[in-house]
């Protein structure tokens, strides 16, 4: 089990406060890591940091961060480099989901996605790039979507982001393979999230819908990411950078 073996690791998990990202989190703290939860709300931010020590006590500090500005997310890895003494791990997992009909959105709707969601991402990725550098190597694992592969007439811009999530991975995937930094991508299903809830609750067919396409026949818990994850932060990783691995219950590949 070496392979996925994440002891003295340090992770830092935007987003990592609710979710897939506490999902992610909960798996990182389980193979070893030590990890650091960022997001904006801070008392979820301190529920989520009590349950990650409850796991495994020490495992978990919180962070505030916006990470659709940069000079948070500068004094974010800053000050994670200050406490821990270095960064291996980037999960880049905050983002959030505006569902109308495209030629409803506003322009100030399509900034705060586009920052959020794709934006974030970016300045997370060139902020930690020069701590992984420096340690000789790193992880960068990004969640994308099921709507980084489909269109979806009440999402458009939310899959312009998570389609550039998966784009950008790529691209920071062959620029940095020299410096030993593997960047990869997730891609979860229909997964049981505040955010799908809202979604569920915006289109009263979806839960039906969702188990119809879905071969595993159910929606996943946050839990479900965390395997992947951790397999994408861990050494047994070490030959897979530039992918983006779907984790959807066979979601993608069925056409019903």
């Amino acid at each position: 089990m070496s392979l996925f073996d994440l002891t003295g690791k340090v992770a830092v998990v935007t987003g990592g406060n609710s979710g897939i990202g506490l999902g992610i989190a909960h798996g990182l703290v389980e193979c070893g890591a030590t990890v650091v939860v960022s997001g904006r709300d801070e008392a979820k931010l301190e529920a989520a940091v009590a349950e990650l020590n409850a796991q495994r006590e020490g495992s978990a500090s919180g962070l505030p961060c916006d990470v659709a500005d940069a000079a948070q997310v500068k004094g974010l890895i800053d000050e994670v480099v200050a406490r821990l003494g270095t960064i291996n791990i980037l999960v880049n997992n905050a983002g959030i989901g505006i569902r109308k009909r495209p030629e409803d959105y506003s322009i100030e709707e399509w900034y705060r996605l586009v920052d959020t969601n794709l934006t974030s991402v970016f300045l997370c990725c060139q902020a930690v790039y020069p701590v992984m550098k420096q340690a000789g190597g790193g992880k960068i694992v990004n969640t994308g979507s099921m709507a980084s592969l489909f269109g979806h007439p009440f999402a458009a811009i939310y899959a312009a982001t998570k389609g550039g999530v998966v784009q950008l991975g790529r691209s920071l995937a062959i620029a940095w393979a020299p410096d030993n930094i593997q960047v990869n991508a997730i891609l979860p299903g229909w997964i049981d999230t505040p955010m799908t809830m809202a979604a569920r609750d915006y289109m009263k067919e979806l839960h039906d819908r969702v188990l119809v396409r879905t071969p595993a026949g159910r929606w996943g818990p946050p839990a479900d990411m965390a395997g992947t994850a951790c397999f994408l932060a861990s050494p047994a990783s070490d030959f897979v950078t530039g992918t983006a691995i779907p984790v959807d219950g066979g979601y993608s590949i069925h056409m019903p």
